[in-house]
Parts: C-alpha cells; structure tokens; sequence
C-alpha cells in the first residue's frame, strides 16, 4: 500500500502491463480510477474479458471508474457536453484553464470512499500520461497532478498508483523525457519495457527491466535492477531470463 509503480516503455508497447495491473487490482478486490486517455472503453473490456474479467460488471458494482479520454475530448471540442453543470475533468482543452485541477477533483472524488464501500483498497490507473502533454497540458501541470495525486492516493487512503509513460531517449521531445525523469526519481518501482536492439523476433517481443527504488527508502541502498525478456501471448506474458528464449535453445 500507499505505493507509486511507473510503467515505461521505449521502442515497444508497454500496454500489456496496464491490463495486468487492471485485472489484477480488479480481481483483488480494490476501487480503482482508471484514466484511459489512449484507448476507448471497449478495447479495453475485450482484453479484460481474454484476461478473466468483465469491466462493464466492475463498472455496474462501483469497484471500477473509468474516464474515457477520447469520448471527453470529443466532447469539450464539439461541445456535446451532455450535462453542462459538471465540469470535465480535461477542462484544461477549452482553454479557460492551464492546470489539471479538474482532474485531479475527479480522481479525489472517485476514490475517497463512502458510506458502505467495502473494497480493499483505492488505485489509480493511468494509460498514459504522455497524451496529457500532447494535448497542450504543461509538464510543470502533470507533475503537479501527479504529485497531488500522489498524497492524496498513497498518503492519505494509502492506496495505489501505476501510471505509464513513453519514452524515447534519441527523441527530440525535451517536455516528455522531462516528466519521464522527473517521475523515475519518484517511483517505489519502475518496470520499463524495451524493444530489442537487434530487431523484431518473433519468440522474443522484448525486454523488461524490473527497478526497485530501495535508495527511495534508504539513501545508502542502491537500486535493486532485475532484467527479463518476454513474449506476449493471447491470454497471458511468459518471461524469461536474458538467452534463454525458445529462438536459443
């Protein structure tokens, strides 16, 4: 509990570990906040469903709230707001603010439990936080979001948080590989997920390199760094060590 897990992934995708973890926490019994910002609600359900479990009965029972971030846009852009009295929580498109306030009011909000909620415990779910920054909001405004969110989730109902991010550090974007290291420093655990350098291969997708920040808890600790590769399959992810994939033996 109360602990930050970042997803990264760089020459590959990395959403194959935010199914995990929703599944997962689902199946656990947790309330969770899930921001979709990349997917729609429906991809999302038919993976969820390959891994055992059904979003759209989640969302029925009030374990689940999920923010679809595509249909919000559309809905701020277009102006189809279908109930104008509650602010969207990605009210930093129309312009009349810069931060992400909003949001955070809706993760707050989703997660701060009520009379007869009989969950484990609260996460939030975050896919991803680079399309944040490609929709116009500041890097200063993510990382305070995520900040906020931080002592709000963690601290204070000592929940979860798994947020993924891109990156990519031959690119040029300067904004995103600012907030990709900015959240590294701060992560309890970090799982980055990496292509192969040599190329594609069909019995090896990548690589998974597993970072458990102990110098976060003890300044004289070093980071504990364990690296596997994977192969996604339909219904699961089999890891294995570094050259003992099916290609080598």
């Amino acid at each position: 509990q109360g602990k930050f897990t970042l997803l990264r992934d760089t020459r590959t995708d990395g959403s194959f570990l935010v199914h995990h973890f929703l599944s997962f926490y689902l199946r656990a019994g947790c309330k969770v906040c899930f921001v979709a910002l990349l997917q729609s609600f429906s991809h999302y359900n038919i993976v969820a469903q390959k891994l055992g479990v059904s979003l759209a009965a989640a969302k029925d029972r009030g374990q689940l709230i999920f923010l679809e971030g595509l249909k919000s846009c559309l809905d701020l852009v277009f102006g189809e707001e279908e109930q104008p009295r509650q602010p969207s929580p990605l009210q930093f498109l129309s312009g009349s603010t810069s931060d992400l306030r909003a949001l955070f009011d809706f993760v707050r909000v989703s997660l701060t439990p009520t009379d007869g909620d009989s969950w484990k415990g609260p996460v939030l779910l975050v896919d991803d936080l680079s399309v944040l920054l490609s929709l116009g909001a500041a890097p200063v405004a993510v990382l305070d979001f995520i900040h906020y969110c931080r002592v709000s989730v963690c601290c204070q109902l000592k929940g979860n948080i798994v947020v993924l991010v891109h990156s990519n550090e031959d690119s040029e974007d300067e904004e995103n590989e600012l907030v990709v290291n900015s959240l590294c420093h701060h992560s309890d655990l970090i799982l980055w997920a990496e292509g192969l350098a040599t190329g594609f291969c069909k019995d090896v997708h990548g690589q998974i390199k597993i970072i458990k920040r102990l110098s976060l808890r003890q300044a004289a600790e070093q980071d504990l760094v364990q690296i596997y590769q994977y192969k996604i399959q339909d219904r699961n992810v089999t890891f294995f060590a570094r050259g003992l994939s099916a290609a080598v033996l």
